[in-house]
């Protein structure tokens, strides 16, 4: 298919407006500390998203927390009402606020026969059961919905951080990206949790309200006035509590930074006997961690001492008002009995009520973070019908007056043409910041690009779609990524294609089945973290067996094979031969060998072809190349 015909086919091109929007991204945004004080409606609406598809699991969940709170308040109603008062002292009138409970304990009494004390504390503990079984089933069918539906938002947002272009992770931390998955959709859980107990807290209290009012309003007036100061407290401690949680944050991230640089950088410490001095910075964040700590928990304990302060005079207050009640005859004492039950019921929402504000602030701020994630529309431009590639391409390239820059006013590469003709082995050389690594990348589409520039087999790259234009190119980088998992799942990649014989037909050909079936299980053996418990040239031989398997038509290797030793590094040679043969290779070369035995050089200086031609062409003409060879490349006999 020719460059006409792929024209025809067009793109969903990316235009200048396009480009000056992601020149001028603003990416420290992903920086910011967000607090979350605004109560942002619109985000719980969008949240609602993944939460829909469970709404039986909630509606399930919000009719079993409204019989367990019921349940909740007929149980102290047992123990006052119908055992004190009706059973005891027998001095309940009809009009009394029992809910039913004493005519259910009569019917109770006639159908097992058993005696009244005792029909009534059969009653209690079967109550008792029930609550405590609809209480689990409440709380089990809440927390399932609410992670089902975290989890899809979790794996939606994976989903969309994946596919966010290069040029967003060159800009973009990798760690706040993790926490927006991690940490903050874990604050998420933590709100959606607590808004099921508050409601759990909230209906008794509200039950609870109407039979105190319907027995003695002066006694439930003389309780409702210690929620206001129990509100005002409540209000300043988590206000307090807010701040420090944001500042005792913030000190453990810094410790877990500290630490991590610490221990990833072990040997450069030891080394260069920094012990002493990286303790006492550690401790530094640690004695500030120490004391935000010690000032939460002594405004907690203070929080605690005063509620619980405030509980006990509101009993002092029912019982001395109570009492009086009773001696005179205007209360029964199940009653007053009653509401001492009632005093938790009505205080312990207030504090739950504060606790779920501070969550749903930080909740917020999770969601502006999640969101700010989800929204960011950065990617790669995909062509709006793309070129249906052949089973097999020839595999030439072709780079025609490339620029390139990632910054609106710094340019990478300038006026970059030459051609790599199917099958040819090219090496590309030059000093540090040339655009060599720039180049590869733009041949794999990892930034945007004009059209017109960069072609494979004369079908410009613009209008192949990412996904196809990928299959066909293999790229073995010096810091290759080893996944966790199996020899062979780091072969296969999770390509359907790759099955065990060709995985280990691959490894065979590039040298490196035979310590892989050295190993104690083979191509099952499981690898640590970044293949820890493999040689880098055991790696690098890992990395040409994925590629092989893979069987690309174009190769791209950036060859780092100095800290390995002579014997591993002639298999590496020879897994490279083998490797290249046939395919279009571009070698981002560092030794001398690879470069001569590639078929042309390209010399790359300030983002400018600066000279291209074969290993002795270059030498011959004694410009940059031969500098370079003089300086760097030239090896003792």
């Amino acid at each position: 298919m020719d460059s006409a015909r792929a024209a025809k086919a067009g793109r969903a091109g990316q235009t200048q407006a396009d480009k000056l929007k992601n020149y001028r991204r603003d990416y420290s945004m992903f920086d910011a500390d967000l607090s979350g004080n605004v109560l942002n409606f619109r985000l719980l609406g969008r949240l609602l998203k993944w939460l829909v598809p469970y709404r039986v699991q909630f509606v399930q969940s919000a009719m079993l927390v409204l019989v367990t709170s019921t349940l909740a308040v007929l149980l102290p109603i047992i123990i006052s009402i119908v055992v004190i008062d009706h059973i005891v002292r027998g001095d309940v009138p009809e009009t009394a606020m029992d809910l039913g409970m004493i005519d259910l304990t009569e019917w109770f009494i006639g159908t097992t026969g058993l005696p009244p004390l005792g029909a009534a504390c059969v009653l209690y503990a079967l109550v008792q059961l029930l609550w405590a079984i609809t209480g689990h089933y409440h709380r089990m069918t809440l927390v399932t919905a609410v992670i089902n539906g975290l989890r899809d938002l979790r794996r939606d947002l994976f989903a969309h951080l994946e596919t966010r272009p290069s040029q967003f992770y060159d800009r973009v931390a990798v760690g706040r990206v993790m926490t927006r998955v991690t940490n903050d959709v874990e604050a998420l859980y933590e709100l959606l949790r607590g808004m099921g107990s508050l409601i759990g807290e909230l209906v008794p209290f509200f039950v609870a309200l109407v039979v105190m009012l319907a027995i003695s309003p002066p006694m439930t007036g003389i309780l409702l006035l210690a929620l206001p100061l129990m509100a005002v407290a409540t209000h300043y401690f988590r206000a307090a509590t807010r701040v420090l949680f944001r500042q005792t944050r913030q000190t453990v991230s810094a410790m877990n930074q500290n630490l991590q640089e610490n221990l990833s950088g072990l040997q450069v410490v030891q080394i260069s006997q920094r012990e002493s001095y990286n303790h006492d910075r550690y401790m530094k964040i640690n004695r500030r961690n120490l004391e935000l700590e010690t000032k939460s928990m002594k405004l907690s304990t203070l929080y605690t001492a005063f509620t619980d302060s405030m509980a006990s005079v509101a009993m002092g207050a029912i019982l001395w008002y109570g009492g009086g009640e009773v001696i005179q005859g205007h209360m029964r004492l199940g009653e007053m009995i009653l509401f001492t039950h009632f005093i938790n019921m009505l205080f312990h929402p207030v504090v739950i009520l504060g606790e779920q504000l501070n969550i749903l602030f930080r909740a917020m701020a999770s969601g502006e973070r999640i969101f700010q994630a989800l929204d960011w529309d950065e990617k790669i431009h995909e062509p709006a019908r793309p070129v249906t590639l052949p089973p097999r391409l020839e595999g030439q390239v072709e780079f025609r007056h490339l620029d390139f820059r990632y910054d609106f006013d710094v340019p990478v590469l300038r006026d970059v043409s030459f051609t790599i003709e199917p099958g040819e082995k090219l090496a590309i050389v030059g000093p540090t910041g040339s655009g060599k690594s720039t180049l590869i990348k733009l041949l794999g589409r990892f930034y945007d690009f004009d059209d017109n520039q960069i072609y494979l087999d004369g079908i410009d790259l613009n209008h192949i779609h990412t996904r196809d234009l990928r299959r066909r190119i293999g790229v073995v980088l010096q810091d290759f990524h080893i996944f966790s998992g199996t020899i062979f799942d780091n072969i296969a990649l999770g390509n359907e294609n790759v099955d065990r014989v060709r995985a280990v037909e691959a490894a065979r050909t590039v040298n490196a089945h035979g310590f892989i079936s050295a190993l104690p299980d083979g191509y099952d053996t499981e690898l640590s973290e970044r293949g820890q418990n493999l040689s880098q040239g055991q790696r690098q031989l890992l990395a040409f067996a994925r590629v092989l398997a893979a069987d690309p038509e174009i190769l791209i290797l950036d060859e780092a094979t100095a800290s390995i030793d002579t014997e591993t590094e002639l298999l590496i040679q020879d897994a490279l031969r083998k490797l290249t043969a046939g395919r279009t290779s571009i070698l981002i070369a560092h030794r001398l060998q690879t470069i001569q035995e590639a078929d042309r050089v390209l010399v790359l200086q300030d983002g400018a072809v600066a000279e291209i031609g074969t290993h002795d062409e270059l030498l011959a003409r004694e410009g940059l190349y031969y500098t370079l060879h003089s300086l760097q490349f030239q090896e003792t006999a």
